[in-house]
């Protein structure tokens, strides 16, 4: 809390609207602000950085800078702003905000607007900027322009359709009120949602020239009321009578944050001989019993299908948000439980066409609800399967050539305990969910629409939030994607990023289609011939180059040390085996 000495020495937006804005974003606790330049949204910038409350961020890439503020906001758990000027720079926010929005991450989008009467009339850095996100935000503000600022510009307008004559100061004053409160009330409304509902929220903002003017003279807002928040009762009887009665119960979790309690729910329930539980490395819990590397479990199982029958569950949870495996999606849908019930106060996904019902609660306490069992050989069966195939697997690895999959199984074996580690979509996500990390890891990615843009933003933005040493495992092209994510002041010394350059699009190689033809090669794996020694000399990080398993294992003795710049790790691997490596892993769990 600031004392009053220092807030009469703080300066505000001399525009009404902008100045409310920041008002809001410190009532409700969003102190973290990523800024890109631009004039028009100048009163923002000045409102922000000039109130120490706030910790701003200048990233001049639009897109790269939402993604970056989606890392703060993912390990915050609560809203960030960012903030740009008017015309196509708010579409580059586009991705990010897709992803916030199926990922459930707090996002506020502040954009700055020319005035409505100004909007196609030929003005430059001006588009249709209401509503642009459509459905992909919880919902959007139409804030309305003040009046009582520049009003003689205004009325200049024959666009403008506030004042049909020229106004008196006390009809400027009275219309000034009414778009103030309802803007007021339209700042409470989304700032409030964003942080309930967890999810993007857009407010445009048109102001009028001139934009710099400030005043030590604030406007006197309306404060919040603080409520108490209270929670339902949740009503789990429907569960509980379906789990009693169940032979077989599985819990599926996907993505979730780091959460001891949760953790130690579900452990409590891998007690039960008649409960499976199945999790992904982003779920971020493990056990002993648990299934921790789902595909090591059904691809095997697809090749010796008469045992799939087996799996079948009676009752299906699941919690948390998406999850990687398709393996798991495909058999849930041919081999379905009688029941699906979602726990938790994310988006229940009906994933497998048959959810039962969505009980919008803390997870935990719904778990805890739940009665343990005694009986039951459906875990042992499952583990069965699934410690077989990983110790036939174990004696695979050993042998396998200089691949993706040799790679990672070095990676995560040298990665340092207690790593905040993002991994980047595509063929990264899917390779590190085959193998166990070291105590303490937390794994994120941006699973919410699965895209390879943006995961080096946010992995720069979340390592300004997560104490844990930041390791970010990328590929090739969605490196290259995303080189901007590294453009910014802020990337912390012992950041240290692996890029798997398989030279393409390597996972195209694992799905179907005519592979090693020019249209191929061209269209889909997108082949080149590019390193990134000279990305890394550009942004002032240091590189190391490995072509072979002796070159990865030395440089990985001291790659994680501590160093005065971030790191970058480039692995070139094989182009054409990867492939094949990976599929033959999975055929040599299998053989007798």
């Amino acid at each position: 809390m600031k004392s009053n000495s220092q807030t009469k020495h703080l300066r505000y937006a001399e525009i009404p609207l902008p100045q409310a804005v920041v008002f809001y974003c410190q009532e409700y606790g969003i102190d973290h602000i990523v800024i890109s330049p631009g004039s028009r949204n100048a009163p923002l910038t000045n409102g922000f950085t000039e109130n120490p409350f706030f910790k701003t961020y200048s990233i001049i890439d639009e897109r790269a800078a939402a993604f970056f503020g989606l890392g703060m906001a993912q390990q915050l758990d609560r809203p960030v702003a960012i903030v740009c000027t008017s015309g196509s720079a708010l579409l580059n926010y586009y991705p990010a905000v897709a992803e916030a929005y199926y990922s459930a991450t707090p996002l506020v989008i502040l954009s700055a607007d020319r005035m409505p009467h100004r909007i196609g009339i030929g003005d430059g850095q001006t588009i249709k900027q209401e509503g642009v996100f459509g459905s992909h935000v919880l919902s959007s503000a139409i804030l309305l322009p003040d009046v009582s600022h520049s009003t003689e510009a205004l009325l200049k307008s024959n666009k403008q359709k506030f004042f049909t004559k020229k106004p008196s100061l006390k009809e400027v004053d009275a219309l000034q009120e009414k778009h103030q409160a309802h803007n007021v009330a339209e700042l409470q409304r989304l700032f409030a949602l964003s942080k309930k509902n967890m999810g993007p929220v857009h407010l445009n903002i048109p102001m009028e020239e001139p934009l710099y003017g400030m005043t030590i003279t604030p406007i006197a807002f309306p404060k919040l009321k603080r409520k108490t928040v209270s929670y339902l009762k949740l009503d789990t009887s429907n569960l509980q009578s379906m789990w009693n009665k169940a032979d077989r119960k599985m819990v599926l979790v996907g993505g979730s944050k780091p959460d001891a309690e949760l953790s130690s729910v579900l452990s409590k329930l891998l007690e039960d001989p008649a409960v499976v539980v199945l999790t992904e490395k982003t779920s971020n819990f493990s056990h002993p019993k648990a299934i921790g590397a789902i595909d090591c479990l059904m691809a095997p199982l697809e090749l010796e299908p008469n045992n799939l029958v087996d799996l079948q569950p009676d009752i299906l949870i699941t919690i948390g948000g998406m999850v990687v495996s398709k393996k798991i999606k495909f058999f849930l849908r041919e081999y379905q439980a009688k029941h699906h019930f979602h726990l938790g106060r994310t988006v229940a996904n009906d994933t497998f066409f048959y959810l039962t019902e969505h009980i919008d609660g803390p997870a935990t306490t719904t778990l805890e609800s739940l009665d343990i069992g005694n009986k039951g050989s459906y875990q042992s069966t499952v583990l069965s399967y699934y410690n077989r195939y990983l110790q036939t697997a174990a004696g695979y690895l050993k042998k396998t050539p200089f691949s993706d999959l040799r790679v990672f199984d070095m990676v995560r074996a040298a990665l340092p305990q207690n790593t905040h580690l993002q991994i980047a979509n595509s063929s990264a996500v899917r390779y590190i969910q085959l193998f166990d990390l070291p105590t303490g890891t937390e794994v994120f990615c941006n699973r919410g629409t699965a895209g390879i843009d943006g995961s080096t933003a946010t992995a720069m933005g979340a390592a300004q939030i997560n104490p844990k040493k930041t390791v970010l495992i990328t590929g090739d092209l969605s490196f290259f994607y995303d080189v901007n994510g590294l453009w910014n002041n802020y990337i912390p010394r012992d950041a240290r990023i692996i890029v798997i350059n398989n030279k393409g699009g390597g996972i195209f190689r694992i799905l179907p289609g005519d592979k090693d033809t020019p249209k191929y090669d061209t269209y889909f794996e997108t082949i080149h011939n590019r390193n990134f020694k000279n990305v890394a000399k550009s942004f002032g990080l240091g590189y190391k180059h490995v072509k072979t398993k002796w070159g990865l294992k030395q440089v990985l003795k001291t790659f994680f040390k501590p160093s005065a710049k971030a790191k970058i790790l480039e692995i070139c691997t094989p182009r054409k085996i990867n492939n094949v490596v990976l599929l033959d892993y999975f055929k040599a769990m299998v053989k007798k």
